[in-house]
C-alpha cells in the first residue's frame, strides 16, 4: 500500500479509536432519569407538597441533564470529524510539499528542459517554450550576448559581457559591472526558478545558458 493512503489510514482509525473509547466512558444520558425514578419507587411515603415538589425539580433535572449531555456527544462528535479532516488535509498537503521539493531538485540537476528560445531585440522580448517575457532593453541585451556565446560554446564572465555590450576593451570593464546586468537580467524575467535555472553561473569561469545552442533564435 503506498504511503499516502496508509498514512490516512492510520490516522482515520486512531481517531475512530478514540471516539468509540470516549462515547463508551461517557455516563449514560437516562442514568439521572433512571436515579430519580427509582427514588419515586423506594420511597412510597413522600407524599408532602414539598417532597413531592422536590422529585419534579428532580425529575426536571435530569431531563436537563440528558439533553446537556445529548449535545456534548454531538459536538464531541462534530470536534472529532473537523480533527479527522484537518489531519488527513494536513498530511496530503506534507506529501505534496515532499513530491514537490523532489521535482524541484531533479529539475536543479537537470536544468530547464527548453525546446525554444526566441529572443526579438525589436520588440524587447523573449519566448521561452512559448511563454513570452517582456524584457527591457538592457535584459535583452545582456541577453542577447549570453545567447551568441552559448552558441558559440563560450562561457563569458562579467567583465567580457560589459565589454560586449557597451563596446569597450574587456580590460577596461568591471567585474562587477556584468555581474549587475545579469542580476537585472535575473529579475526581469521575474520567475527566480527560470532564471537561476536558465542562467548557470558556473565558479570562476562565468555565465551561460543552460540550454541546447541548437534551440536559440534570434530576430
Amino acid at each position: 500500500m503506498p504511503v499516502a493512503p496508509l498514512g490516512i489510514a492510520a490516522i482515520v482509525l486512531i481517531l475512530l479509536v478514540a471516539a468509540v473509547l470516549l462515547f463508551l466512558t461517557l455516563p449514560d444520558a437516562n442514568s439521572f432519569n433512571a436515579r430519580v425514578e427509582r427514588i419515586f419507587v423506594e420511597n412510597d411515603d413522600l407524599t408532602s407538597g414539598a417532597e413531592i415538589k422536590l422529585l419534579e425539580i428532580l425529575a426536571q433535572s435530569g431531563t436537563a441533564f440528558s439533553d446537556v449531555l445529548a449535545s456534548y456527544r454531538m459536538v464531541i462528535f462534530v470536534l472529532l470529524l473537523f480533527s479527522t479532516a484537518l489531519l488527513v488535509a494536513a498530511l496530503v498537503f506534507l506529501l505534496m510539499i515532499v513530491a514537490l521539493n523532489r521535482r524541484m531538485g531533479e529539475i536543479e540537476r537537470t536544468g530547464i528542459q527548453v525546446s525554444s528560445l526566441l529572443i526579438s531585440r525589436e520588440e524587447n522580448t523573449v519566448v521561452l517554450n512559448n511563454m513570452p517575457f517582456k524584457l527591457t532593453e538592457a535584459a535583452i541585451e545582456t541577453l542577447a550576448v549570453l545567447a551568441e556565446a552559448r552558441m558559440d560554446g563560450d562561457v563569458l564572465n562579467g567583465a567580457e559581457i560589459e565589454s560586449m555590450i557597451s563596446g569597450r576593451r574587456s580590460e577596461d570593464c568591471d567585474e562587477s559591472a556584468g555581474a549587475t546586468r545579469i542580476k537585472r537580467l535575473r529579475d526581469s524575467l521575474g520567475n527566480q526558478i527560470v532564471s537561476e535555472l536558465l542562467i548557470k553561473n558556473i565558479a570562476r569561469k562565468g555565465y551561460m545558458l543552460a540550454i541546447d545552442k541548437d534551440v536559440i533564435r534570434m530576430i
